[in-house]
């Protein structure tokens, strides 16, 4: 372990992404995380790494996929309406199964919104804010030390399983600063993507390993192959649908899901006689975490389930968590988002959304108040 540190959960994030080795960073500031844009500026220069400051966020979303697609490790950070621009791009990353990682730092919006106000209203565009059906990793992380982890597990699963990443902070624990111990270099798991070891001649970019995932060549290395929005084949080149565009479209999501237990981040605390739990993410999990440990000193059985992986949305875990559960509690900076997915797991009658979308922060009476209602046995 390195000294304690007093750090920001933005320049975690940062230093998380490097620790997994990020080396190339094109983006364009917009609270609130442009910190993690600053801090790549000053650092990457000292480690050999790139920083280029883009015209707009479209442009740093295209150069990230094209930096990628050299073999670097390769990330882009935005937030509210960066985000939402960045989403064609996303798409083609999520097409052509670019590894790269986009960090968004959720402000309250639509539009420009409450720029430096908190949020979790990104949600379900980070799993569908792309068109068509595809394949998602998103994971949110709930403090600053997580999010120099969550940040590194960002990094390794883009390149273990070939896609765009979306890490979705949020501006409480982008700009939340707290004591923390990162660890030394050597002890930081680094993954790697995959790469050809076979001859140039007959080399397939696109076919599939037994894992789903194919294995792309950094551009100038000897091996050609077409990269393409299109439907295609294993060379690359579009196809006009047919039995290979079925088979893409549901490799694109199958890669994922059956990778699931893998990608599946969470935390839990109180669950084993649990008749009430939160389940939370992101920073509604601090309030949270608050509550459940205010309940319990009235002596209410209460348990906290916290998920760090959103997508693919992890839900025999939360089945087999919350099965004994009575009451399963959801607080969001939204009007209900992830709600929906449990409710569709769990059945409206057993889940109880709370939410808040004034720009303020839970404070954990308002998580206390269902709970208590809810009746924990004691």
């Amino acid at each position: 372990m390195n000294k304690p540190r007093l750090m920001q959960g933005n320049q975690a994030c940062a230093e998380g992404m490097i620790a997994a080795g990020v080396r190339f960073f094109a983006g364009y500031p917009i609270t609130p995380s442009t910190e993690v844009a600053e801090i790549m500026a000053e650092e990457l220069p000292k480690i050999g790494g790139k920083f280029i400051l883009m015209e707009d966020e479209i442009a740093g979303m295209g150069a990230t996929i094209g930096a990628a697609l050299t073999g670097v490790k390769a990330i882009t950070a935005t937030s509210g309406p960066g985000f939402s621009l960045k989403q064609e791009l996303i798409g083609y990353g999520c097409m052509a199964e670019i590894p790269c990682v986009v960090v968004n730092v959720q402000r309250m919006g639509p539009s420009t919104g409450l720029p430096t106000s908190p949020a979790q209203g990104d949600v379900m565009q980070a799993r569908w804010g792309t068109h068509g059906d595809h394949g998602i990793i998103v994971l949110s992380p709930g403090s600053v030390k997580e999010s120099f982890d969550v940040a590194v597990a960002a990094v390794n699963f883009a390149e273990k399983y070939s896609t765009p990443v979306i890490l979705l902070l949020d501006e409480v624990i982008g700009h939340m600063r707290e004591r923390v111990e990162l660890p030394a270099a050597k002890d930081v798991n680094v993954v790697n993507r995959k790469v050809p070891t076979g001859s140039p001649a007959g080399y397939q970019a696109y076919k599939p390993g037994e894992d789903g995932v194919p294995t792309l060549a950094p551009f100038g290395t000897g091996y050609y192959y077409h990269v393409t929005g299109l439907f295609h084949n294993y060379n690359g080149l579009p196809v006009g649908g047919g039995k290979m565009t079925d088979e893409l479209v549901h490799r694109l999501e199958s890669k994922l899901t059956r990778a699931q237990n893998d990608i599946t981040l969470y935390t839990e605390d109180g669950l084993e006689d649990a008749d009430v739990i939160v389940l939370t993410y992101g920073g509604s999990s601090r309030a949270a975490g608050a509550a459940v440990k205010a309940a319990r000193a009235q002596g209410l059985k209460v348990g906290l389930l916290k998920l760090i992986t959103l997508w693919p949305f992890p839900s025999e875990l939360v089945l087999e968590k919350t099965k004994h559960a009575k009451t399963v509690i959801v607080p969001e900076l939204n009007c209900g988002q992830l709600v929906g997915e449990i409710e569709r797991y769990l059945g409206r009658d057993k889940v109880v959304s709370v939410t808040r979308v004034d720009g303020e922060l839970f404070k954990p009476e308002e998580i206390l108040e269902p709970i208590l209602r809810a009746g924990g046995a004691k």
